[in-house]
Formats: structure tokens, C-alpha cells, sequence
């Protein structure tokens, strides 16, 4: 049994995505609550700078390493529109984290960073792995 679980695509890139998203997405956490915390910067505008320079190295890695082998490479451009709606749906839930957690519950900036790394790269893998590389 261990030998298929090793052997299956799944696995495979899960390992793949949680080893490189879980780098990127510690980096882009950080990034933002640099740039909120010690740059000044209003925590939904910080997260929405940072997640414009992320996004295209997301896609990079993710279509290169994370995704590799998995799904058709016939049609870029669908497979890009798609990584952009799956990956501003997450922005937009990462906003909805800075929001609730930072601005109406006050807390410091670094709450919002726990869902950022712990929820939102879930939900992203599965439309991901589902939609933009089938």
C-alpha cells in the first residue's frame, strides 16, 4: 500500500506543492507583514502589493515543479486565465482574513498570517489541481 501512495500523481504533488507553495506562501506572508508592519503600509494595500509580485512567481513554480506532468499544456492561455481567477479568489479571501482579523477584531498584523498559511493554500491546491492544471 505504502508503494502506491508513493507512486500516485496525487501524492506527489501534493508533496511538490506543499514544499514549494508552502516556501512561497512563507515568503509572501512575511513579505506582507514587513511591509504592513514595519513599512507603514495599510495591511490591505501591503497584502494586495505583495500579491501582485507573488502571483507571477506562483505561477511559474506551480506550472513548472508543483503541477508537472498533470493535465494538458495544449492551451496556455485558458490554463493562465484560470490560474488567475483561482489564485485573486485567494486574494480576495486573504483580504477578508487582513480585514476581520486586523481591522474589525483589531489585532496586530500577524493574526491575519495564520489563515493566509494555513487555509487559503488548501483551498487554492484543490481548484487548482481540479480546474487550472486537468
Amino acid at each position: 500500500m505504502l508503494d502506491r501512495i508513493r507512486q500516485s500523481p496525487v501524492t506527489g504533488q501534493i508533496v511538490r506543492y506543499g514544499v514549494a507553495g508552502g516556501l512561497i506562501t512563507l515568503a509572501f506572508a512575511a513579505t506582507y507583514w514587513a511591509v504592513a508592519t514595519f513599512g507603514g503600509v495599510d495591511p490591505n494595500l501591503a497584502l494586495a502589493i505583495v500579491f501582485v509580485v507573488f502571483t507571477g512567481i506562483s505561477y511559474l513554480v506551480h506550472g513548472r515543479y508543483s503541477f508537472a506532468g498533470h493535465g494538458g499544456r495544449d492551451r496556455p492561455h485558458v490554463r493562465g486565465a484560470r490560474f488567475a481567477v483561482v489564485n485573486v479568489a485567494g486574494f480576495l479571501l486573504n483580504q477578508f482574513w487582513v480585514w476581520w482579523l486586523v481591522k474589525e477584531l483589531d489585532g496586530p498584523v500577524w493574526w491575519s498570517t495564520v489563515p493566509i498559511v494555513m487555509v487559503t493554500p488548501w483551498l487554492t491546491f484543490a481548484a487548482h489541481r481540479l480546474w487550472v492544471y486537468r
